[in-house]
Order: C-alpha cells, then structure tokens, then sequence
C-alpha cells in the first residue's frame, strides 16, 4: 500500500512480523501489508543500548515482535519494558521490499515465513459491530 493513501491522523504503524537478514539488516512485515527493510547498521554504530546488538548470534536470536514493533528480548522474559525496542515510526519510513530476498534466509526460516504469510487475521462479521 502507498504511504500516501493511508489516514495518517488515525494511522498506527505496527509490525506484526520480524525477520533478521545478514549484515544487520531486518525485515518487518507492518500492518498496511508492506515489508521494510530496515537497515540497523548505523543505529548499532550510534552505541549505546544498541551496541549489545553487535554480536550477531544476539541480533539474529533475541530478534522479536514487542510494542507492535521490532525489537530485541535481551533478558529472555519477554518484558517490553526492557527490551531494545525501535520506533514503528522509523520502521515505517525504511525502504519497500516485495519480500526477504531467498538469499537472506536460513534453510530452516524458508518454512516459518512461508506459515507466517497466510493470512490468519480474524474476521469479524458485520452483525457483530455496534455502528453506532
């Protein structure tokens, strides 16, 4: 979807899926359909609570969904207040991807991304909405 057919007074960017990618890089699939590519390099070099995010094996293994947005479950309890976590905001402005290049992705990913991308939304029927 194009940025600029979105309502952005009402309009909430949120990440429903993460990916990490090589050389720093990850995907996140956002909640108007579109996957961005987000490039974390220069966020890392910036230090800070970002500089954990160097070793790669932390990078690619604490890489989640928390606050509707990318983040890093540094302490392993799923806590949102103490994860690494990036404004959706700033995901939402990284570039479009039609999807994760196949190069990109471990043997073993191929087969989560495919399950992640069947629509499992749910659907509310109109009977059950109060339009008033």
């Amino acid at each position: 979807m194009e940025n600029s057919k979105l309502d952005f007074m009402h309009f909430q960017p949120e990440v429903f899926q993460a990916v990490a990618g090589k050389n720093f890089v990850v995907y996140a699939y956002m909640n108007d359909g579109s996957i961005r590519m987000l490039d974390m390099k220069p966020i890392i070099k910036s230090g800070g609570v970002f500089k954990v995010l160097e070793d790669e094996k932390i990078f690619h293994e604490k890489l989640t969904v928390l606050n509707y947005s990318v983040a890093w479950d540094i302490g392993g309890n799923r806590d949102e207040y103490k994860c690494i976590d990036i404004d959706p905001f700033h995901i939402f402005h990284s570039p479009i991807v039609s999807d994760i290049p196949e190069a990109e992705l471990e043997p073993d990913e191929h087969e989560s991304i495919a399950e992640a991308k069947v629509d499992t939304s749910p659907t509310i029927s109109p009977e059950a909405i109060n339009w008033d």
